[in-house]
């Protein structure tokens, strides 16, 4: 399957793909099927590592199998939606492409959302099964009522996953806090429910195609507001080969450090399907600290991994990694998140320190194309650059609101179009054809709400969300912009800037600062960096204050939560 060529649109990023090809022919199966084919040419490689347990390729899709016909024996149809609530563990996996198997929809969640957001989540997708882990069984179980369409409830368990020896260990440490299931609630366990599709007469599969619905993920789109991005069996499996051409150095049974959680678009698409569908190994991550990553790392010795700002971030912040060997690595990636230059200099320097022989790659996208759709070309990155657009993807600077392309170098908003484009927001039609339009060039893109540039060359220059911009005094300050220069003060570790309502100015810029190890919150330290501002940022762009934190607040997927600021400063003002 080929993706139409774009003639009317300019690829000036042509001449700097450094050997990737432009374009590639896709898959027309869907994502199981991938899956299962991978495992017809390497059936003994493992397919992925959890928690001390391996499994191969034709292990993993033996359990796909057994988990479809559960399923169909549970009653699911075809385009039926399955919510899945889980960390990164081989029952999430299973299912998630059980359901792919059976024809149904995976719909991804966060296992630590709210009750009252899981309440809208399986109402907003009319889920009619899901599964989670035993220790959030309390929080569906409080919303069962309210959650008409969900018939069934499957509760696994991490002890389920683990070998003997390791089981015994989970069940004497993390398992005690988990309290015992109800006797006689409403749910059945992962074993039970495996044990009912052994009734389930002849093959469970259903027969789908590439164009057809498989996944929704849950983002706030353009404009903020909770979505449910419903995406294709083409745009995933467009995404993994589009993953490994951009990688050439990649080979079957490379380790992918699965950090990234499996329901956010970069854990899902590249840490997780474009590893299976290629015959990498991924090293199955379900929780996240400091301390783990280091200990993941010297263990593993993977040989990609990809990730946050903010967790690389941590990295540089652990102390007594001087024995680290990091000469396993063949690539770093950086999305979801604007990398700041000094942070990417910082862990560059780091790499460089492990043995390690790349840099971090920085990568750009949205959960509407999946997510990354842009990558730092291997060797030839640009300061401040997140790269240049995958094969068959193509990006246009246009003017905000508008479909009029801007000239090279003038910031404007980021529209971007691909084979890995959604199909809609899930009941939001409105939403849908504002953000994908079709311009005057008779192609269909995907308006961002980002403002970027794109410079002579192709490369691509992010600079922050259009919704994030603050307005002082009738000029338009970017909180990224200043975020960039405070970083590269000597005393600063990372910093966040947002907007504070003012009577007279509108809004007044205020900057929240963490300062490096060494260094300890004083009158004396923030006048010095107000100083340091002062000289480096216009007037009406100066912070008027910087409080000092020990941390920032965190988003679930590790981006640095600056509305959660925006609103502890709103309720001060209230």
């Amino acid at each position: 399957m080929n993706f139409p060529r774009y003639d009317a649109v300019k690829t000036p990023w042509t001449p700097f793909l450094n050997g990737i090809p432009a374009r590639l022919d896709y898959p027309e199966w869907t994502m199981c099927e991938g899956v299962e084919k991978m495992a017809e040419q390497h059936p003994d490689l493992i397919a992925y590592d959890f928690m001390g347990s391996h499994t191969t390729y034709r292990q993993a899709v033996d359990a796909i199998y057994e988990c479809a016909r559960a399923l169909r024996a549970a009653g699911v149809k075809e385009n039926d939606r399955v919510t899945i609530a889980m960390p990164n563990a081989p029952q999430a996996v299973t299912m998630f492409y059980a359901v792919n198997m059976v024809g149904a929809i995976a719909n991804m969640i966060h296992p630590l959302s709210a009750e009252g957001e899981i309440e809208f989540y399986l109402n907003d997708s009319q889920s009619v099964a899901a599964l989670t882990l035993d220790q959030f069984y309390p929080k569906f179980a409080n919303i069962r009522k309210n959650t008409p369409a969900l018939k069934k409830l499957i509760i696994a368990s991490v002890k389920d996953a683990l070998k003997p020896l390791l089981k015994l260990g989970y069940s004497l440490t993390e398992g005690r806090k988990i309290p015992a299931l109800p006797a006689n609630g409403n749910y059945v366990t992962w074993k039970k429910f495996l044990a009912a599709g052994k009734t389930f007469p002849g093959d469970p599969r259903v027969k789908r195609t590439a164009e057809q619905p498989a996944v929704i993920l849950y983002s706030g789109g353009t404009t903020g507001v909770t979505k449910g991005i419903l995406l294709s069996n083409l745009n995933f499996n467009a995404l993994g080969a589009q993953i490994i051409a951009t990688n050439p150095m990649f080979e079957p049974g490379d380790k992918m450090l699965t950090i990234m959680p499996m329901f956010h678009g970069f854990g899902l698409g590249v840490s997780v399907h474009s590893m299976l569908v290629n015959g990498g190994r991924c090293v199955l991550v379900p929780r996240f600290t400091p301390k783990t990553y280091a200990e993941l790392l010297e263990k593993h010795h993977p040989n990609f991994i990809a990730g946050v700002p903010t967790l690389y971030e941590a990295l540089l912040r652990i102390d007594g990694l001087e024995k680290l060997d990091l000469s396993c690595l063949k690539g770093m990636f950086s999305g979801g998140d604007s990398l700041p230059v000094e942070l990417k200099k910082r862990i560059d320097a780091f790499l460089r320190a492990h043995n390690a022989t790349i840099e971090v790659r920085e990568g750009y996208g949205t959960t509407e194309c999946v997510t990354a759709s842009c990558l730092t070309p291997a060797g030839l990155a640009r300061e401040g650059s997140i790269g240049i657009p995958f094969p068959d993807t193509y990006y246009k600077i246009v003017k905000p609101g508008t479909e009029e392309e801007v000239p090279y170098g003038q910031e404007g908003e980021i529209v971007l179009a691909g084979p890995t484009v959604m199909l809609e927001y899930v009941n939001h039609p409105e939403e849908t054809a504002n953000t994908l339009r079709k311009h005057a060039d008779g192609y269909t893109w995907v308006h961002t709400g980002d403002l970027g540039v794109m410079d002579a060359d192709g490369y691509i220059y992010f600079r922050q969300r259009i919704k994030r911009m603050i307005v002082t005094s009738g000029y338009n300050v970017y909180p990224s912009q200043i975020e960039n220069l405070l970083d590269k003060h000597e005393y600063v570790h990372m910093s966040c800037v947002i907007g504070v309502r003012d009577p007279y100015k509108m809004q007044k810029v205020k900057a929240f600062v963490v300062l490096k190890p060494g260094f300890k919150p004083s009158e004396q330290v923030k006048q010095e960096i107000l100083d340091y501002c002062r000289k480096n940022i216009a007037k009406y762009a100066m912070p008027y204050d910087i409080e000092f934190r020990d941390d920032l607040p965190k988003t679930l997927v590790g981006k640095v939560a600056y509305r959660i600021l925006e609103e502890e400063e709103a309720r001060k003002s209230a």
